[in-house]
């Protein structure tokens, strides 16, 4: 059987890194938040990621040339932080549970490969509630983890957490890595670049890791093109009611 490749592009020295996790999901939450954070950061990509549980199709470009699926991970040495940081950003997550569980343990033993002890994950909450302050939600793999995000006014979730966002802490706790899912409310239909900065805020809280959030529309533009070009329907914009300012 075909299994997941990936391909070291370089072998960074991370201080104590932890791996940030932005694959598409509800309301596209954490693949906006991943992009801004590569974009702001000028993060570098030194991980590719192929599987034959991504989607069964190739893109064309309007040059002429061909994009496929992938997954990748980028990575950031943080000045005045204690940890580096390794982001995961992709235009697709794996299609069988088969595939998840293959894709989210290597993922996690490349990340331990290069001395990660703690993974964030990122994702939408759905919610009938649409508001320019969309709730924060969390959980955790030990107290210690969830008493930070606590302590940042960010509320309990209970539950199950579908996708890599839960599957990713949920392993990590079997790796005895400290794992953490933050999930903004969201109504699940367009790019949510609300329920993003949502995210965002909790994550850099509990890191200490200043971003400049003001241009995050324009990555949730981005990831709508990406996602147009991967669907045969359109994605849905945000209404305009809802947009901020």
């Amino acid at each position: 059987m075909l299994k997941t490749t990936i391909r070291i592009i370089e072998r960074p020295k991370l201080r104590d890194p932890v791996l940030i996790e932005g694959l598409p999901g509800i309301g596209f939450v954490a693949n906006i938040a991943a992009l801004h954070l590569i974009k702001s950061l000028r993060a570098k990509k030194f991980i590719e990621i192929r599987s034959p549980f991504f989607q069964n199709l190739a893109i064309l470009t309007e040059k002429g040339g061909i994009r496929f699926p992938v997954n990748e991970l980028y990575y950031y040495k943080g000045e005045g932080m204690p940890h580096d940081l390794m982001i995961l950003y992709g235009n697709t997550q794996a299609l069988t549970t088969y595939g998840q569980y293959e894709l989210c343990g290597q993922i996690l033993d490349v990340a331990r490969e290069f001395g990660c002890k703690s993974v964030f994950c990122m994702g939408g909450l759905r919610s009938e509630r649409m508001t320019l302050t969309p709730e924060l939600y969390c959980a955790a793999t030990d107290l210690e983890t969830l008493n930070k995000a606590l302590e940042g006014g960010i509320k309990k979730i209970r539950g199950r957490i579908f996708g890599a966002a839960g599957l990713l802490i949920g392993l990590a706790k079997l790796r005895k890595m400290h794992g953490l899912c933050l999930l903004a409310e969201t109504p699940g239909s367009y790019p949510d670049s609300v329920a993003a900065k949502s995210a965002l805020e909790g994550l850099c809280g509990i890191l200490g890791l200043k971003v400049d959030l003001e241009r995050l529309e324009q990555s949730a533009e981005s990831t709508r093109r990406v996602l147009e070009s991967f669907k045969e329907w359109k994605i849905r914009e945000r209404p305009k009611s809802l947009r901020p300012v």
